[in-house]
């Protein structure tokens, strides 16, 4: 299946993005997924259930070992994957 991933880390600081936050962008963006759109207060990713969920794991994992004191996320099933996607 098909999942989307939306997250946000804290705590914030408007005046320039806090290492977790950094940290947090650079797993997603590094990740197997596609749909990518990174903002200053979201974050959302979309991708197969083995690629999302691996990414989603290495997130929270990395996000705490930089600081965040609280990760926000949602993930949705957004679909089935069809035949030659992963």
């Amino acid at each position: 299946m098909r999942l989307r991933v939306e997250f946000t880390t804290e705590p914030f600081d408007l005046d320039e993005a806090p290492a977790h936050a950094l940290v947090a962008r650079e797993v997603i963006q590094a990740a197997d997924l596609d749909a990518v759109d990174v903002g200053p207060f979201g974050n959302t990713a979309e991708g197969g259930t083995d690629e999302v969920l691996t990414a989603v794991d290495s997130l929270l994992r990395k996000a705490l070992g930089a600081g965040a004191t609280r990760v926000s996320l949602q993930v949705n099933v957004i679909g089935e994957i069809g035949e030659g996607e992963k």
